[in-house]
C-alpha cells in the first residue's frame, strides 16, 4: 500500500493523491510518522462495499436457516436491544 505524508499532501495536494492511486487501489496518510488516514477512490470504495453487504447478506441468511432469529413484536424488540 502507498504512503504518503500529510505535508507531502499539504504541499502536493490532490496530484500526490492522484499520482499514488494509480499504482494501487488505497493510500495511507501518515501524520508524525504514523498511519492516520487511508484514502481510495469511489470505485474501489464502492466495490468494498458491496463486499461488506455480501457478507452481512450471507450471515444472515445463514443465521436464518440455522435458527438463529426471534420472532416478536415491536414493543418486545425495543425492550430487548435497548437492555
Amino acid at each position: 500500500m502507498n504512503t504518503i505524508t500529510a505535508n507531502q499532501l499539504k504541499t502536493k495536494g490532490i496530484s500526490a493523491i492522484e499520482s499514488n492511486l494509480d499504482d494501487d487501489h488505497e493510500l495511507v496518510i501518515t501524520v508524525r510518522g504514523k498511519e492516520k488516514f487511508v484514502i481510495m477512490d469511489m470505485e474501489h470504495y464502492s466495490y468494498l462495499r458491496e463486499c461488506e453487504l455480501d457478507a452481512a447478506l450471507h450471515e444472515t441468511k445463514s443465521d436464518y436457516q440455522s435458527g438463529k432469529f426471534v420472532t416478536e413484536s415491536v414493543e418486545k424488540h425495543i425492550k430487548r436491544v435497548t437492555k
